[in-house]
């Protein structure tokens, strides 16, 4: 009995020396490796995840380890879901909990004025590799249960580039959804120089410059780890980590906002990286690629779409004090439907300023959509989602109603052809216009 406690109070000290020397470990790894003065911002967020990674991993009751069902699959074109890991569960990745615009209350993101690129693979069938796109691993497309729209699915160590990316502009966003399935390995997105010490485009980072960025989803932590590492000619700069929270939900939404060498990251609503040198100077970066460092296993995955790059700083006060007029494609919503997503807020706010700052100036809110579907429809949804707007810039940033009047244009006045995917996300935008 007596050895039988001795082993106990021996094996308490030994775990305690290691919770503390691993909580030493961990704030020196989250707030190291930002050079050349990154830290600004990143070290704060970083203290603040370290400890909620002590408190989730040394807590006296540890959680159980759950394993993450996989998402439901449609099969077309002889896709077979179960041999990928995909296995039918008709309520695994369609589980994103409920937002309120309050969530979003922080989420300063205002995406670029002008799209350059948009993938959601609705021109690929379902079972094939994107046409656009290029491979040293494999991938396809297919369909989620739950989830509209298609989808690139990604489980094999390589590389996955962007063929239609070839220049990444000084100032410019970059969004895409994220589902995972099971426990995937790291995916990594590098926004790059194209060429190697070659000279060649390769799939190989070489000498090149510019930043990869890394999620890695920790199902049963209801999270994850985003990390960074910025590269100039090659050699490593800047290279950090920290934890985000999901809620436990199998999607994230990523958006990226390069202003020259600034580069911030979000996670949903949630900015993990502030970084004011992460591109270096002197480059011309023209390269977008995911990657996968190794396999993943029967039971994982990981899914990309709604995939949009946009250029420009949004200029929104000039535009509409100065110009008349300012549009945006930043106020999304539901598919066929009024209901704005939460993570419009940083474009509402946007425009919400400029009006709390002018209280002279009145705006007509237009909604327009694509060409997709019947005109009438179209027509009556623009007005919809005008009068939307209009009831959350009152609600929310208490923006004077008599301010503000709505109309809707539906497809009748597109900003762009509506024969591209770019072309159609050009044109679901919303107008304010000075009267």
């Amino acid at each position: 009995m007596k050895k039988f406690i001795l082993i106990i109070a021996v094996t308490a000290f030994i775990n305690k020396a290691t919770a503390q020397s691993t909580s030493e470990i961990l704030k020196q790894q989250a707030g190291q490796g930002v050079k050349e003065g990154a830290t600004i911002a990143t070290e704060n967020v970083a203290n603040k995840v370290t400890d909620k990674v002590l408190n989730s991993i040394f807590s006296k009751k540890k959680k159980s380890v759950k394993t993450t069902q996989p998402p439901d699959v449609a099969s077309n074109n002889n896709y077979n879901a179960t041999t990928n890991g995909l296995a039918s569960n008709s309520a695994a990745i369609n589980n994103t909990p409920d937002a309120s615009l309050q969530t979003y209350s922080k989420y300063d993101f205002v995406p670029g004025e002008k799209i350059l690129v948009y993938e959601d693979f609705s021109k690929d069938a379902i079972g094939d590799f994107p046409g656009n796109w290029n491979t040293n691993a494999s991938g396809e497309t297919v369909t989620v249960s739950g989830q509209t729209g298609q989808w690139l699915m990604l489980n094999k160590k390589g590389v996955y580039r962007q063929d239609d990316v070839n220049n990444l502009p000084d100032n410019f966003t970059y969004e895409f959804d994220l589902l995972y399935s099971g426990n995937p390995p790291f995916l990594e997105l590098l926004l790059v120089s194209g060429e190697d010490d070659k000279g060649k485009l390769s799939y190989d980072i070489g000498k090149r410059s510019g930043v990869d960025l890394g999620i890695q989803p920790i199902p049963f932590d209801k999270g994850g780890i985003a990390r960074v590492y910025s590269y100039n000619d090659g050699q490593n700069t800047i290279d950090n980590q920290v934890q985000f929270q999901n809620n436990g939900a199998n999607k994230i939404k990523v958006s990226i906002w390069r202003q020259n060498q600034r580069m911030r990251l979000y996670i949903n609503q949630e900015k993990v990286f502030d970084l004011p040198r992460a591109f270096p100077t002197g480059k011309v970066y023209n390269t977008s690629m995911f990657e996968l460092w190794s396999d993943a296993d029967n039971q994982s995955n990981f899914l990309i779409s709604n995939i949009k790059m946009a250029a420009g700083d949004p200029d929104t006060r000039n535009k509409l004090i100065n110009e008349g007029k300012f549009s945006t494609t930043g106020i999304l919503f539901d598919v066929n439907s009024a209901n704005i997503k939460p993570e419009s807020y940083g474009s509402l706010k946007d425009i919400a300023d400029v009006l709390q700052d002018n209280v002279n100036v009145h705006v007509k809110i237009i909604g327009h959509t694509d060409s997709d579907g019947d005109a009438a429809m179209n027509l009556a949804l623009s007005k919809k989602r005008a009068e939307a707007v209009k009831t959350i810039l009152i609600n929310e940033f208490k923006i004077n109603p008599s301010d503000l009047e709505t109309d809707g244009k539906g497809a009748s006045d597109p900003a762009a052809p509506n024969t591209t995917p770019e072309g159609k996300a050009q044109n679901r935008r919303v107008e304010f216009v000075k009267i």
